[in-house]
């Protein structure tokens, strides 16, 4: 069998296609141990990861034939695989962009909003059919809400079973952009390259910073402190910062200084 995760390796960032296309890039165990060990692979190697899927879909969520099946065997570990994927993705120092290609439907929608960054093309079709099977989504609606959509996105999603397209879902938030079919990869890779130019324990520190504020702390004068305790700990761990503020003091510029 051919591997379902195709790793593509740039310098100081990758890609990762979930290669499922006859089954919509729906997750199996393959795909789930596929990806697990590609985070594992990339880990102090990429700064920027982009995931993308096959053909006409990003990710068709869960591979629910194949739960059924181990259900029929008495197995119930789908569920916790998935979650440890995408708990995965959250604890990765890299930085995850999500090229949304086509279909996403429940996990494919949790994907989406586990990853930092996400651009979809105008063909995306994003959606949580768990409603029709008479189930919440478990794990694609929590994300949707966290990732942090207004209750009555989130409703429109978990409630009705219809589907949102790319341009809905920038407006929304849930992507930072949306772009025509050919520039979507572009793009991403784009945004991938940018990611990867930066210090890797800087955009570490501050994806957990984005997860904490206001995740954790909601209070203004202690997320101030938090951001200064976020810039102590880059400092112990790398000299990016003295010598961004050094290129600085003698005259050159750093990404995002001046025109």
């Amino acid at each position: 069998m051919s591997d379902p995760i195709i790793i593509t390796r740039h310098e100081g960032w990758a890609e990762l296609r979930i290669d499922r296309e006859a089954k919509r890039n729906a997750m199996d165990r393959a795909s789930r141990d596929g990806l697990t060990h590609a985070f594992a692979a990339l880990r102090g190697e990429a700064r920027a990861i982009v995931l993308t899927g096959t053909g006409g879909s990003f990710c068709a969520g869960m591979d629910l034939k194949e739960r059924e099946q181990d259900r029929a065997r008495g197995i119930e570990t789908a569920g916790e695989e998935w979650i440890a994927v995408n708990m995965a993705i959250r604890a990765h120092p890299a930085i995850f962009i999500a090229a949304v290609n086509g279909l996403a439907l429940g996990g494919g929608a949790t994907l989406i909003n586990v990853c930092d960054l996400a651009v979809a093309s105008t063909a995306a079709s994003i959606g949580c059919p768990e409603m029709g099977f008479a189930t919440y989504p478990g794990m694609a609606g929590p994300a949707i809400q966290l990732a942090g959509l207004t209750r009555k996105q989130a409703a429109w999603l978990v409630l009705t079973t219809n589907r949102i397209d790319g341009a809905t879902a920038e407006r929304w938030g849930m992507v930072n952009e949306c772009v025509e079919p050919d520039r979507l990869l572009p793009r991403a890779r784009e945004l991938a390259r940018q990611v990867a130019r930066f210090d890797a324990v800087a955009l570490a520190e501050s994806k957990k910073a984005l997860d904490r504020i206001p995740g954790f702390i909601t209070d203004w004068q202690e997320a101030m402190d938090h951001g200064q305790m976020v810039n102590l700990t880059i400092r112990a761990k790398t000299t990016a910062q003295a010598e961004g503020s050094a290129r600085f003091a003698a005259g050159g510029k750093n990404p995002g200084q001046g025109v």
